[in-house]
């Protein structure tokens, strides 16, 4: 039997440099490719331009470099895909998997979030109109086992109805653009925060309708403030000091509670890494899906 290649990915927004807790996510990303003798690509996920920094996504690599976390191949900008995420709606929509929709955000709160397919028989075009999938009728529970948190399941139907792939404003949604490229890229195995824990039913989704392969998902903890808010670029979560990368490190290990010796930030961050793949323990994470992140970050 031929072992299936192992390919993991890290895919951040440039919306702002890396944070502790991206920093974590990138490394257990990592680590569980690299222990396997696999292959870890980045993907830059720069598909909304009002919320993307200049220059972010050139220091973002660098802050990847200077942790040595190298990545293999090239790197993907979603900007560059633009035409392939194009190609795919229309696939869907030859099918009537996809049909465009009028309604505005007010009307989906007053639904609170929940949508009705009121204009999936509406036959409207595409001007200044969002595209919805629409859920068929023999498919409403996705189920999958998360490596990491366990056996989860989600009614599509009753928590989030026809979802948008291609917002009014036309830009291509997270759901489909992370959908076709983790096809197109061959991942086997995604890695990333348990805030995408929810997301991931409609990319199963997604893959089944488009006749992909669906890789295997592993949710780690995210890192939250001390009052729980997750700690992200929104809420202007402190850029990783530059300087202290080997420290940054070990930091993450022991939060990602891997055990690192206190020798071990005195070293270069390429050694760092390496006892990281040779200790790393994925029975030793954490089981909650939120974690607070240490002090001074």
């Amino acid at each position: 039997m031929v072992q299936e290649k192992i390919i993991g990915r890290f895919a951040p927004s440039p919306s702002g440099p890396l944070h502790f807790g991206s920093l974590a996510c990138a490394l257990a990303s990592y680590l569980d490719a690299k222990v396997r003798g696999g292959q870890w690509l980045v993907r830059m996920e720069d598909l909304d331009p009002p919320r993307e920094i200049k220059g972010a996504s050139q220091h973002i690599l660098n802050q990847l470099e200077a942790h040595s976390l190298c990545w293999d191949g090239q790197v993907l900008f979603q900007s560059q895909r633009l035409d392939a995420y194009a190609e795919v709606i229309s696939s869907l929509k030859e099918v009537q998997l996809a049909y465009h929709c009028q309604c505005n955000r007010k009307r989906i709160t007053e639904l609170s979030g929940l949508y009705d397919n009121h204009c999936r028989t509406l036959d409207l075009d595409g001007q200044n109109n969002a595209t919805r999938l629409a859920l068929l009728h023999q498919i409403d529970i996705i189920s999958f086992d998360d490596e990491f948190i366990g056996h989860v399941s989600q009614s599509l139907r009753s928590t989030v109805g026809d979802f948008i792939i291609k917002r009014r404003d036309n830009l291509f949604s997270y759901q489909l653009a992370v959908t076709v490229d983790d096809a197109f890229q061959a991942v086997t195995r995604v890695v990333r925060g348990s805030d995408l824990l929810n997301s991931t039913p409609r990319q199963i989704y997604l893959q089944q309708c488009l006749g992909y392969k669906q890789p295997s998902y592993a949710h780690v903890p995210i890192a939250v403030t001390s009052d729980g808010q997750k700690l992200s670029k929104q809420n202007l979560a402190t850029g990783l000091p530059a300087g202290h990368e080997s420290s940054n490190l070990c930091v993450a290990l022991d939060w990602l509670q891997q055990s690192p010796p206190h020798k071990l930030s005195s070293l270069p961050t390429a050694e760092i890494i390496s006892w990281a793949i040779q200790n790393w323990d994925q029975n030793k994470l954490p089981t909650n899906l939120t974690v607070p992140a240490p002090k001074g970050f």
